[in-house]
């Protein structure tokens, strides 16, 4: 029976990024998925670095989503010597497309609420964005707001860089190896059984995303804690015949965000289907839709790839955040559409939480033990 400091349920971006910083304070991880390393919400998603809400229900998220970006290009340099991989960070900003009627007094009320916010955010004319972004000769534009501090990754290559650089830092990555259940003495976790073996840890961190209802053993365990369900992702990748666009576009229908290698991904749907991932004619019809108001020229561009993926979302739609009440056992989940931006500082917490009992950040409005307490007030 092989023994760890700490034992990390998923290997996603958040559950590698934890095992990254982990490993640097020289403690012995052991990172733990049911299947290839990456291959869920963190492969499906489109990689923009953007803490700026999109509903008044991401509010909380704001600070936290700050920090992270502030944390995103330190984090990147020590991914990329640590693994020998770049990440594909690209600091081009963001423009925000607004159309209809009142696009102006929705423009600038986007632009006043995110600059109280910390957000940098500005008002920019048409002609100044068309400028900024010759593609984004968009369909019925009538005003723009500029992200300057916006950035996108990779998603793809930030979960393998920042898995191999985990690696590098001795933690065992064990790949087609699902949890089965926890290992509990009384009120304490002390490891995990997983392919058929035993594995103990002084830590356990949940960071599978979705799937705590797929741990057996541990499904009612969990779900007082991360009580996450599968919210469906629909993407489409495009190769523009023309010049391609040098930053991420973005309206309330969807958004554009340009790769390296000449690729546009666009998105994206929010479906609850179960754990049913699939492509739909509906989900492609309303990003195309969308990818060509922001730029009429990709109506003439190839369809490269299309897939979907399963966002971890929760009652709130906040990520599920911290210890629970279970000595030994955190959870780092239900991140929803933000998990790419958050890795940085999900992994800085979940460190801070393991070695010193407490964090910097004030994190309580993510504590996993919120959901049971919402319980407990909805029965009184």
């Amino acid at each position: 029976m092989k023994t760890f400091d700490v034992a990390i349920i998923g290997c996603g971006v958040i559950g590698a990024s934890i095992a990254f910083e982990l490993a640097g304070e020289k403690l012995r991880v052991a990172v733990f998925d049911r299947q290839e390393p990456g291959r869920e919400a963190s492969w499906a998603a489109a990689g923009m670095l953007s803490p700026a809400p999109d509903s008044s229900r991401d509010l909380a998220l704001v600070p936290l989503g700050r920090e992270s970006l502030r944390l995103y290009p330190d984090f990147v340099d020590t991914v990329e010597e640590a693994s020998g991989k770049s990440v594909q960070l690209a600091r081009e900003g963001t423009l925000e497309v607004f159309v209809g009627a009142n696009a102006t007094q929705d423009r600038d009320r986007r632009v006043e609420t995110c600059r109280k916010l910390g957000i940098a955010a500005e008002a920019v004319s048409v002609e100044a964005a068309l400028r900024l972004e010759p593609t984004a000769a968009a369909n019925g534009a009538r005003a723009f707001a500029w992200f300057p501090e916006e950035s996108t990754v990779e998603p793809r290559s930030l979960t393998a860089a920042v898995t191999a650089a985990a690696q590098t830092r001795s933690a065992e990555i064990h790949a087609d190896c699902p949890v089965t259940e926890l290992l509990l003495e009384g009120n304490r976790c002390t490891g995990v059984a997983a392919g058929g073996d035993k594995f103990l840890a002084g830590h356990v961190v949940f960071a599978a995303g979705c799937f705590a209802s797929q741990i057996a053993e541990a499904s009612e365990i969990l779900a007082k804690y991360t009580p996450t369900h599968p919210v469906r992702g629909q993407m489409i990748a495009l190769r523009p015949n023309g010049p391609l666009p040098r930053h991420v576009l973005r309206s309330e229908r969807g958004y554009l965000v340009p790769r390296r290698d000449g690729r546009v991904v666009a998105g994206s749907t929010s479906e609850r289907v179960g754990f049913e991932k699939r492509v739909t004619t509906a989900g492609m019809r309303k990003i195309f839709d969308a990818a060509i108001e922001l730029c009429p020229a990709l109506a003439d561009a190839e369809v490269v790839e299309t897939w979907s993926g399963l966002r971890p979302g929760t009652p709130d739609d906040l990520p599920s955040l911290g210890p629970t009440d279970i000595d030994g056992l955190l959870i780092a989940t239900g991140h929803y559409r933000n998990g790419i931006l958050l890795a940085p500082v999900t992994a800085k917490l979940v460190r801070e939480w393991i070695l010193n009992g407490r964090t910097e950040f004030d994190a309580a409005a993510f504590s996993p033990l919120r959901f049971s307490r919402q319980k407990l007030g909805a029965a009184v």
